[in-house]
């Protein structure tokens, strides 16, 4: 079994650099999909009271429909804390390449939210306005800005991994 997981290992650290590349990554894009789903439940479903997750019901049904996202947006964040945490403990986290990963997981979810939710299923729109195309605008353009950061951040910490030094004080 621990040749297994040193093959592995080392497999991963020849493609991304470290054996914990791609963790920090996954890591940061779960939170980041958390976090900005919680920003949106909490200030545009909850706050501001502009739209609910799925709007083409009952009042009552958008409110079970904010529950479940909102339950969604907790599981991703939880799952990313536990990563983290995990990374940490293994002396893996590198957290520029993890907020390379959050930045990516919440500029994703708030273009998939913008395009997909908002205008191809058209389950809700971001405020029910005469001119939401200002709205769209924002919200997509915000979320391309927040891809990009993770891409920069991403690509420019794929090969920045260092082993650290050992320090015995054997003697």
């Amino acid at each position: 079994m621990i040749i297994i997981k040193h093959d592995e290992n080392k497999r991963s650290m020849l493609k991304n650099g470290h054996p914990y590349a791609q963790r920090n990554v996954w890591s940061g894009f779960l939170f980041g999909i958390g976090l900005v789903a919680f920003i949106d439940e909490t200030f545009f479903h909850q706050l501001l009271r502009w739209h609910h997750f799925y709007d083409k019901s009952t009042t009552e049904i958008g409110l079970i429909s904010d529950g479940f996202f909102h339950a969604f947006s907790w599981f991703a964040t939880i799952a990313g804390l536990f990563l983290f945490a995990d990374l940490r403990r293994k002396n893996g986290l590198r957290f520029a390449r993890w907020l390379g990963g959050v930045f990516l997981g919440a500029g994703g979810f708030q273009l998939y939210d913008g395009i997909i939710q908002h205008k191809l299923m058209r389950i809700h729109q971001i405020r029910y306005v005469e001119n939401v195309i200002t709205y769209d605008l924002i919200w997509n353009i915000l979320a391309t800005i927040l891809l990009i950061i993770g891409i920069y951040l991403t690509i420019r910490t794929k090969n920045t991994y260092h082993i650290p030094k050992v320090t015995s004080y054997e003697r």
